[in-house]
């Protein structure tokens, strides 16, 4: 096995080195929302949550077996991606919050988390798409700290897929 794919499987990706991609889905772009892609601050963002699914399963008790429950899968739900950054002039997230409350079908835009490894270059990668900005929170102000104001983004999305990355060539 080469070094290079020795250290692929073994150094874990540190969770600090991160980038976040949003993109127009091409159908549900309002225009005006289309006209503010170039200031949404892609990337500057300082925490990222909700990357994950779950399966909500059933129990069923079948007849003459006691000493178990058969279970059976049911829908598959993705969790919300919650983008956390500072407030940045400009319109940014808002603007995208505020499209999708005035076209019923909402905002919708796909986009990716990218998980760096230590020479900058993707190591995992996680794609959305179809996602509302479902929620927006604004910064918590307090006059006696020094603190970044942060706002946040809630993505309410239609599916989430980890995206394969190459692996080096053993032996």
């Amino acid at each position: 096995m080469t070094e290079q794919a020795l250290e692929f499987f073994t150094e874990p990706l540190p969770k600090y080195r991160f980038l976040v991609v949003l993109g127009p889905a091409a159908a549900h772009l309002p225009p005006e929302q289309a006209a503010l892609l170039p200031l949404t601050a892609q990337g500057a963002f300082q925490q990222v949550t909700g990357l994950g699914a779950q399966l909500e399963v059933t129990a069923y008790p079948e007849g003459g077996v006691n000493d178990r429950l058969r279970q059976f899968p049911v829908r598959h739900a993705w969790n919300r991606i919650v983008l956390h950054r500072g407030v940045a002039r400009g319109p940014g997230l808002w603007a995208w919050y505020r499209a999708g409350l005035g076209n019923p079908l909402g905002a919708r835009r796909s986009g990716a988390v990218l998980l760096m490894d230590a020479a900058g270059v993707p190591g995992a990668v996680w794609a959305f798409r179809g996602g509302l900005a479902s929620k927006w929170t604004g910064p918590d102000l307090h006059g006696e700290r020094s603190e970044v104001a942060l706002e946040q983004l809630e993505i309410a999305h239609e599916g989430l897929v980890a995206v394969e990355q190459a692996v080096p060539e053993l032996g």
